[in-house]
């Protein structure tokens, strides 16, 4: 399997060459050249483990690294020791448990891992195949990140320790939650440098994407990424969403909907991906917060990025986004993946603006890919959480929140929908207290996380900075 850029201005790359490199060359977004088709597989799959599930489907992407390697490398990974946090242990082996709220709306539990957010399921993943890909190549790397709350602490728990990897990791200054912050900044790990942009998410990807376009600084100081720019981050989310499609049918012949909290398009790009691979999703519904760009998209085909001082400060902050990174990869294939289109819309992107794809042949294809969107504001986040709650003793977090609220504005009569759960509660502490008058569940190990000791560099949203930083400790 080889891999292309968005832009169209990249050789076809091998997957370990793309997983060290992140962006492509050319500034745009790899993708396979073509998604194996696995309709035949699904009654052979059911049955599967979690690990063996990714095997079978990782095999089909990952094709430079030996069989019997990726198979020990996704055994490693994907273990109920890991995995530990589900809110009944008795299905920590699953991994990812399905949990029934009523007939046919499901929760599917994501947030079980190290860092209790759905973050994790790719991120160790990442873990393991850098560390295997740096041994077999003798090389270091020296990952730089943004983060607007999850992806941060799951990359640095994932790499902490592991030999040749150091982990830069942005966050906008005073936007995450407490124990979001705690579980970032509290890691001492030589390996890890946490620094705080004075800005919003959106500033800190920026810099991100300008320093990995800078080719030459790249190369001298071996820059690669976490983000779910980088593609192993989103094949790696693809395997839940068949896992959760076995969980909620009997057989192949069933279809399902799935309900995911979207920030940054790369969760529910990875169900795009599953679903062009054969897997029968009838509807992919995306859920955002008040910072709503994606869902004005599916309305009425204007992609319109706001500005830092338009994007909302929310109770659901990893939502915070306005500039979906992930999002090229589906207008990719939306274009009949013509690259020129792509360059074409990005430059317009990059340059503050928008565009429109809400006339012409693109727009008569978009309900073809099953996406339907909808919005979820603060009020809605309490009225569900204390819903969920009052209704089926199961506490959940702000982001799951908002995709219950829209979930249930795109049922359909007897078509499972699978909300994605994205992180547990005690992430969002104070909003679960003003919805439910008391404190969140806390898993064990986690008390005090927020006393510990936090070591992070605070900077302006420039990038030279950042560059320093780098060079610093490098």
């Amino acid at each position: 399997m080889k891999y292309i850029s968005t832009r169209g201005g990249a050789e076809p790359q091998e997957f370990s060459d793309i997983l060290l490199g992140g962006l492509a060359p050319d500034g745009g977004l790899y993708l396979p050249e073509s998604y194996p088709q696995v309709a035949d597989e699904l009654d052979s799959w059911r049955g599967l483990s979690y690990a063996e599930l990714a095997f079978e489907i990782l095999s089909l992407y990952i094709t430079d690294i030996p069989t019997s390697d990726l198979k020990a490398i996704c055994d490693k990974t994907y273990t109920a020791r890991t995995y530990c946090w589900s809110r009944d242990p008795a299905k920590a082996q699953d991994i990812v448990p399905l949990t029934s709220l009523e007939a046919d709306f499901h929760l599917l539990e994501l947030s079980n891992g190290p860092t209790l957010a759905f973050k994790d399921m790719a991120m160790q993943l990442l873990g393991n195949l850098f560390e295997y890909v740096l041994d077999k190549r003798d090389e270091t790397i020296n990952i730089l990140g943004a983060t607007s709350g999850d992806t941060g602490s799951a990359a640095e728990y994932a790499m902490r320790g592991k030999h040749n990897v150091r982990v830069f990791m942005l966050s906008p200054e005073g936007r995450m939650s407490a124990f979001q912050r705690a579980q970032m900044y509290s890691l001492q790990d030589a390996n890890i440098f946490n620094i705080a942009v004075r800005g919003m998410f959106d500033d800190a990807q920026d810099i991100v994407k300008a320093v990995s376009n800078d080719a030459e600084f790249k190369a001298r100081y071996k820059i690669g990424a976490v983000n779910s720019i980088n593609w192993a981050r989103v094949m790696a989310q693809v395997v839940y969403y068949f896992k959760g499609y076995f969980e909620a049918t009997r057989s192949g012949q069933e279809e399902v909907a799935f309900a995911v909290p979207s920030g940054n398009f790369g969760n529910i790009c990875a169900g795009h991906i599953a679903r062009m691979m054969g897997l029968p999703i009838s509807r992919l519904v995306l859920a955002t917060n008040e910072n709503d760009v994606l869902d004005e998209f599916f309305r009425t085909g204007i992609y319109r990025p706001r500005n830092t001082a338009e994007t909302h400060v929310t109770s659901s902050p990893s939502m915070d986004i306005s500039k979906a990174s992930n999002f090229e990869r589906f207008i990719f294939d939306l274009v009949g993946r013509d690259a020129a289109i792509v360059r074409q819309l990005w430059r317009e992107v990059d340059a503050g603006g928008s565009f429109s794809l809400a006339d012409g042949p693109f727009a008569a294809r978009l309900p073809s890919y099953g996406f339907v969107s909808g919005s979820s504001s603060h009020a809605d986040r309490l009225a569900t959480i204390r819903d969920v709650w009052q209704h089926h003793g199961i506490m959940i977090d702000t982001h799951t929140a908002d995709g219950v609220k829209v979930a249930r504005e795109h049922r359909v009569a007897d078509v499972p929908m699978i909300i994605l759960e994205t992180a547990q509660p005690v992430k969002f502490a104070e909003t679960i207290r003003e919805a439910l008058g008391r404190d969140p569940l806390r898993p064990a190990g986690f008390d005090g996380i927020e006393n510990l000791p936090q070591k992070v560099e605070v900077v302006d949203a420039t990038v030279d900075q950042v560059k320093d930083i780098i060079v610093r400790h490098c």
